[in-house]
């Protein structure tokens, strides 16, 4: 029989501190988190000026990476060390109550604080490339051209270590003060999801080509359950 993983072991730093009960460091909760995300904030201070920018990532075992491009500004400050933050948020509703201060979010999100590691090795960078589309779309990686030797060259891969990761998560009912819930206000939840539309294919596609059943049935609400 397997064992449940183990929770990561909170730090000074990954503590939650505002409102602690929020705070969860079971692994499974934190992976699945990072699954869900599609984009992810990465936070560092080039210079002396701090930059937050939304990338793609992928959590593979206890590493969540990142691509872009080796030109890019960001990818060459994260490959020399610096610390940085990470984090992803899932929205899962609006959180209305009778007063105006309760008001809140529904959410689930991830903060991982460590140091990222570039990927150098050519068949890792590849591996993990395979993750991040199947992460996305999954089906899509074997369903186009592999990138070259030039392509993969341009594209920078950092790794960042999950040990100091912690979840915030808040959920349920709106929480009024005791006197507000006589108040003839409505008071509740109004659910939020990402849905897909319908695929639009690229104009210069043949049309004998059709859409792959993996978009025609792409649902990311049930993926990741």
């Amino acid at each position: 029989m397997s064992q449940a993983p183990q929770p990561f072991e909170p730090t000074p730093r990954s503590t939650v501190r505002r409102i602690p009960d929020r705070g969860v460091y079971d692994r499974s909760v934190i992976h699945a988190v990072l699954d869900e995300g599609l984009v992810c904030h990465v936070g560092f201070v080039d210079d002396g000026q701090p930059l937050v920018i939304p990338m793609l990532h992928v959590r593979v075992d206890d590493r969540l990476y990142i691509h872009g491009s080796n030109a890019s500004r960001a990818f060459k400050v994260l490959s020399e060390g610096v610390p940085a933050c990470v984090t992803v948020t899932l929205l899962d509703g609006l959180v209305l109550a009778r007063s105006a201060f309760h008001h809140s979010l529904n959410y689930r999100s991830v903060v991982v604080l460590a140091k990222g590691e570039p990927v150098r090795n050519r068949d890792e960078k590849n591996r993990m490339l395979t993750h991040l589309v199947e992460r996305v779309v999954p089906g899509r990686w074997y369903d186009s051209r592999q990138p070259t030797e030039k392509e993969l060259n341009a594209t920078a891969m950092v790794g960042f270590p999950l040990d100091e990761s912690s979840a915030k998560i808040r959920s349920g009912p709106p929480k009024d003060e005791a006197e507000d819930y006589s108040l003839p206000y409505w008071a509740g939840l109004l659910p939020l999801a990402l849905t897909a539309g319908q695929p639009h294919p690229d104009p210069k596609l043949p049309p004998h080509i059709p859409v792959p059943e993996y978009l025609r049935d792409y649902d990311r609400s049930q993926m990741f359950k």
